[in-house]
């Protein structure tokens, strides 16, 4: 995300999100592409955008909103010993995350997120708006890339939806 979007509310990027969600369905499309999402910190923020854009139904698989530890397991198939091992907020859970929505879906690519949108923290040593992005494709391994982002719970969740589709345009390209 360029510096001058970290500046914004989330009413200012808020555009911003939707104009990036169109292109991503366009790249999709036009790649024969089918998404599935695996959300923690957005709780289904990048699916509500991506969906709004019509079309949609045609390149997005789905999306698991694995806002809970147990809804990692349970959902994702994570082993409870790796989350605690890797913490909730990691690269390592970013690309277990994706990895498992993969898995589970008849996707061609998976994204994910997790992260601590604040205001406060969960009591481990993350910091407030530390936010891991993952990215999988099938026959290959996940990559995830992380991000600190400042603002209100409401602008890192929306900076955190924005790194998700930015970092699928990335991917597909």
């Amino acid at each position: 995300m360029p510096m001058e979007e970290r500046e914004l509310t989330a009413s200012q990027m808020q555009p911003i999100a939707e104009k990036a969600a169109e292109a991503l369905i366009q790249k999709l499309s036009s790649n024969s592409s089918m998404l599935v999402l695996a959300e923690s910190c957005t709780a289904g923020l990048v699916s509500d955008l991506l969906a709004s854009v019509p079309g949609a139904s045609n390149v997005l698989w789905g999306s698991y909103v694995c806002y809970s530890q147990a809804a990692k397991i349970s959902m994702l198939g994570i082993s409870r010993e790796k989350l605690l091992y890797h913490g909730l907020v990691s690269n390592e859970t970013a690309c277990l995350m994706a990895a498992g929505a993969l898995h589970k879906s008849g996707a061609d690519i998976a994204a994910a997120v997790t992260g601590l949108a604040g205001p406060k923290g969960d009591g481990s040593d993350t910091t407030v708006g530390t936010v891991w992005v993952a990215i999988a494709v099938r026959n290959g391994a996940p990559t995830a890339k992380g991000f600190h982002f400042t603002g209100s719970r409401d602008e890192v969740r929306l900076r955190a939806a924005i790194a998700v589709i930015e970092s699928l345009q990335n991917a597909l390209t």
